[in-house]
């Protein structure tokens, strides 16, 4: 009898021409070999899965990058998004645009500006959308009970979705093709970031600050359940593992030139492929899972429900996706007992404070506390500047050092995740400034900023002084 044909099914391509014998502390356009099979590859892919056929009735293409932030390695590289505009265009699309909202404690006008999308649109006529800059409307996050329900229930049960999502997207998703073009990367939250994932800059950035912790993976699974792209193709010319933001001082043990793309009408199957080149498994990816319990797979209950087309069968091992066990000495680390929850108060500090001490040379002398559980002995032996992470340590210890310490010397960064508080706090404390973190020119950035602002932007920028002043 016949095989039956399986759910999903994931294309594979793998990339043949060397990549660059220079350390990856350097971040180095693609060379052009590599490039023109990167141009090649997404043809294939695209013309595979139907080509023109792809377009629906509107004939717009909209594309989101992972577009978190200029750092190396942490978004899709230019020459990807490059190439996927220009196969559009020559395919027959009318529009394109290119949208994206970047992370806590950075702006999109900026990344776009800093990584060369901007570039890229001018130069073939795409629409560059900022989300942070988009009118919002509220949407319910549904998969948990509020707190004040259930004990481990949403803190925040509700998000801010821009309006072009809302209307292209959702309302009109007969109407537009919509593409995914996430990083192959780890994730120290979240097990990877893939193409589920890279639907959280759907929420504004003050809506991704709570519960941004235990209940992480369900409120990834909550934006999938409203709306899910009709292609995924999956960035892996490099992969990153130890995490999703790796340091560039540690590039040379968290990249990896894996070479591959993955394309897919399924981004759980493409997730869980992507997964699976890191040896994971949908145990170590929770927000999988539960798409795959609440129905959002289109029929994929596991890893066994997708046919591979392409050879991936030299991925054998299993590689880190928390972070690099390495932090700086003259810093002092306080943990609590519980709550030091790994997607929030324990894996985002922490990773700032790698990248501005190992990039950036930052400043120790000083004490973090996170988590939950202290014990009053250790807080009551800290001595000058603190750090406070997180709504469990602030309202257990956070009066409690302000009264012995003084309120100029103990910062705060609220919520499980606050970026922009940790970042303000952090580069007064490390003596780093903010400025330094976008490669640009200060001027130019500062016109950036301005232009952002004045068309509304919601993202949580630094103060441009913090490095001088102690923000509160």
């Amino acid at each position: 009898m016949p095989t039956a044909a399986k759910p999903a099914s994931v294309t594979v391509r793998r990339l043949t021409a060397p990549h660059q014998s220079e350390s990856f502390t350097q971040f180095l356009p693609l060379n052009d070999a590599l490039k023109q099979e990167v141009f090649a590859a997404v043809a294939e892919i695209f013309d595979a899965a139907g080509g023109k056929g792809l377009l629906k009735s509107s004939g717009d293409v909209y594309l989101k990058p992972n577009g978190i932030d200029s750092k190396p390695y942490c978004h899709t590289r230019p020459e990807l998004v490059e190439a996927v505009i220009r196969y559009w265009k020559e395919h027959g699309a009318k529009r394109v645009f290119l949208f994206e909202n970047a992370t806590q404690s950075n702006f999109t006008r900026m990344v776009f500006a800093c990584t060369g999308y901007s570039a890229i649109c001018r130069k073939y006529g795409v629409k560059e959308v900022y989300l942070d800059e988009e009118k919002s409307v509220p949407f319910e996050f549904r998969g948990k009970a509020p707190e004040s329900e259930a004990e481990d229930g949403y803190r925040h049960t509700s998000f801010d979705i821009p309006l072009f999502i809302v209307n292209n997207l959702i309302e009109h998703k007969d109407e537009n093709l919509y593409i995914s073009l996430p990083k192959l990367k780890t994730h120290s939250m979240a097990g990877v970031t893939l193409g589920v994932k890279n639907q959280w800059a759907f929420p504004q950035q003050n809506d991704r600050r709570p519960d941004h912790n235990y209940n992480l993976p369900y409120k990834l699974a909550d934006v999938l359940g409203y709306v899910q792209p009709d292609f995924t193709l999956t960035e892996g010319i490099e992969a990153t593992i130890y995490g999703h933001y790796p340091v560039t001082a540690f590039a040379d043990e968290c990249v990896l030139p894996f070479r591959v793309l993955l394309g897919s009408a399924n981004v759980v199957a493409a997730d869980l492929v992507g997964a699976r080149l890191f040896g994971l498994t949908a145990e170590d990816v929770p927000h999988l899972q539960i798409a795959m319990d609440r129905g959002y797979s289109k029929g994929v209950h596991s890893l066994d429900d997708v046919e591979i087309i392409g050879d991936i069968s030299d991925f054998n091992e299993r590689y880190p996706f928390d972070l690099v066990q390495r932090f700086p000495e003259d810093v002092t680390l306080v943990t609590g007992t519980r709550r030091w929850c790994p997607q929030g108060c324990k894996n985002n500090p922490l990773t700032l404070l790698q990248v501005l001490a190992y990039d950036y040379r930052g400043k120790g002398g000083w004490t973090m506390v996170m988590g939950k559980g202290h014990d009053p002995a250790v807080i009551d032996a800290i001595e000058g500047r603190v750090l406070v992470v997180g709504k469990c340590a602030i309202e257990e210890v956070g009066e409690r050092l302000t009264q012995r310490l003084g309120r100029k010397n103990v910062y705060f960064s609220g919520h499980c995740n606050d970026l922009c508080a940790s970042t303000n706090a952090m580069c007064h404390l490390m003596g780093v400034n903010p400025l330094l973190m976008a490669p640009y020119p200060t001027l130019a950035a500062a016109k950036l900023l301005m232009q952002s602002k004045l068309h509304g932007t919601k993202a949580n920028v630094p103060n441009l002084l913090a490095h001088k002043i102690k923000v509160v």
